[in-house]
């Protein structure tokens, strides 16, 4: 049954709102801590050529990291709208957008630990040195993805739920988590994601 209100009552359920909103501010403090010239946790957690970006301050790579830090501020922002009622186009935006970072995390994530699984196991292989940055990737970066996109997925749609009489936001929603869909498989396939 969804509860009615007006635009910015608190909801019911609005935890998942703020735990996106604190996976957010979290995942965003590497990318500053790194943009910024610390490369505090990088080193045996990361891509060597990552890292190797961030130390030599190539520019772009940090355009990259203070893009993608902000990005993870705007979802967390995303997530604290959730927690509330909103007018009808913010409403669809943050449908829309928790929609598809729920599809695109999960997706990422599941990319990280299933290529991590196959390592563990021996069904493929990687050079000898980034045997640990694996684990990492499947003990680490890939559920933390995973925990987020999950997070955003329960916001959007107990978010949606108050919405029960709109039909056309969850379609909306749905044309997000399909979009980011499409996006990963094209960064995956390019070689880029």
């Amino acid at each position: 049954m969804a509860i009615k209100g007006s635009a910015g009552d608190v909801r019911p359920g609005a935890r998942w709102g703020y735990a996106v909103a604190v996976w957010g501010v979290l995942f965003a403090v590497p990318s500053f801590l790194w943009a910024a010239g610390s490369t505090f946790g990088a080193r045996s957690t990361v891509a060597p050529e990552l890292v190797r970006l961030a130390q030599d301050r190539v520019p772009w790579f940090l355009a990259v990291l203070w893009v993608t830090g902000f990005l993870k501020l705007l979802g967390a922002a995303i997530g604290i709208g959730l927690t509330r009622l909103q007018g009808r186009v913010a409403g669809r935006f943050l449908e829309f957008c928790g929609g598809g970072a729920a599809v695109l995390l999960v997706w990422h994530g599941g990319l990280f630990v299933v290529h991590g699984i196959l390592v563990e196991t021996g069904a493929a292989t990687v050079a000898p040195d980034l045997a640990g940055l694996t684990r990492w990737y499947l003990y680490l970066w890939g559920p933390w993805f995973i925990a987020g996109g999950l997070a955003f997925a329960a916001a959007t749609a107990r978010y949606l739920r108050l919405h029960d009489d709109r039909r056309p936001t969850r379609l909306l929603a749905t044309a997000g988590a399909l979009g980011a869909l499409l996006l990963s498989l094209a960064s995956t396939a390019t070689g880029l994601g």
